[in-house]
């Protein structure tokens, strides 16, 4: 009879054992968290105005906007999709607001004039629907999302054209204005914002249905459309998701800026992917989340923020950043890898 030290399982011997296995299946997750422990301290050495809490807020106000866009995109991405439309929907949202709240003076029911929270609505209408064109262009009629959301990424910026005409709009009703640009108790109110909609998209891809039907897309669409799944219900939320959450991120953008323009926010498409991926959500689907986002950003905040405190080349740090992007692109597709690799 065969002891029961001997006895193993299928399961057991697919199980990494020892400290190198463990590290190569986490790369994805330590990684990131050791580019911003590295990140920190060259920095906190290079610049004595680098390590302060001053600064910290910096970087948390810095990152809020990319972090509240990033929230939906997180969503998209953990679907193993890609939604190249967040920054254009954020300029046209942050526009529109502005364009509605303009229309105040002019749009009157019984000499009534139009509210501000009409405007927001109208705005988040706007987004809304953007997503929903993109949900059923990927959803009904097939067209892959990178294709879809590169249309849409047009599309958005000709509305905001139309809407703008060249021209910069100043005006955006007293709640944008001041989530945007206010704060209480010393802290701004769009890191408030950020931190919340960070933390609400946690929960929602943690302990609801919706969150694991999210990584059950990501991670085998054919297994979740076996087990039951409305897979096009799913792929269709998350894609008006991630344009939702842009719509805000572009509301409270116009207002820390101080303005409304065109092409405002076409950094932002580069910044938010660059957050999700650094940070370790896998490109494939169904691995990381906003935990992962959360440090993402961070990276991105420290690094940003630390090139402004050093004397660094601006064109080096356009540079540096990409390096940093293909580097966390090497280790997701790595990490996928040796994913494959053990499950076979």
């Amino acid at each position: 009879m065969a002891s029961s030290d001997s006895a193993t399982s299928p399961a057991d011997h697919k199980r990494p054992r020892g400290l190198a296995p463990f590290l190569r299946s986490q790369m994805r997750n330590i990684a990131p968290f050791l580019t911003l422990i590295f990140l920190s301290g060259f920095f906190a050495i290079a610049s004595p105005s680098f390590a302060t809490i001053d600064n910290l807020g910096n970087i948390l106000t810095q990152v809020s906007v990319t972090g509240i866009i990033a929230v939906g995109l997180t969503f998209v991405i953990l679907c193993a999709e890609i939604d190249l439309s967040i920054a254009s929907i954020a300029n046209v949202t942050g526009i529109a607001v502005a364009y509605f709240t303009l229309q105040e003076s002019y749009v009157n029911i019984a000499n009534i004039p139009m509210p501000g929270f009409a405007a927001i609505l109208l705005a988040l209408a706007l987004c809304a629907l953007l997503g929903l064109v993109n949900a059923l262009g990927l959803t009904i009629i097939g067209i892959p999302s990178f294709i879809m959301t590169l249309a849409m990424m047009q599309i958005a910026a000709g509305v905001s054209a139309l809407l703008v005409r060249g021209q910069i709009a100043y005006k955006v009703p007293p709640l944008i204005t001041t989530l945007g640009s206010g704060s209480i108790g010393g802290i701004p109110w769009i890191v408030i914002v950020a931190a919340v909609m960070l933390l609400g998209g946690h929960l929602v891809l943690t302990y609801t249905r919706f969150g694991r039907y999210v990584y059950m897309v990501g991670g085998n669409r054919e297994a979740a459309e076996f087990a039951g799944l409305n897979v096009k219900l799913i792929l269709g939320s998350v894609m008006v998701i991630s344009a939702v959450c842009s719509g805000i991120g572009g509301m409270l953008g116009v207002a820390h800026f101080g303005s409304a323009q065109q092409n405002e926010f076409d950094t932002y498409l580069l910044d938010s992917i660059a957050a999700v991926v650094v940070g370790g959500t896998s490109l494939f689907g169904g691995r990381g989340g906003i935990g992962n986002t959360i440090v993402g950003l961070f990276v991105l905040g420290v690094l940003n923020n630390g090139l402004d405190h050093v004397n660094i080349d601006s064109f080096l740090k356009i540079l540096i950043r990409g390096l940093i992007l293909l580097a966390a692109l090497v280790i997701n597709v790595y990490a996928q890898r040796l994913r494959e690799q053990a499950a076979e």
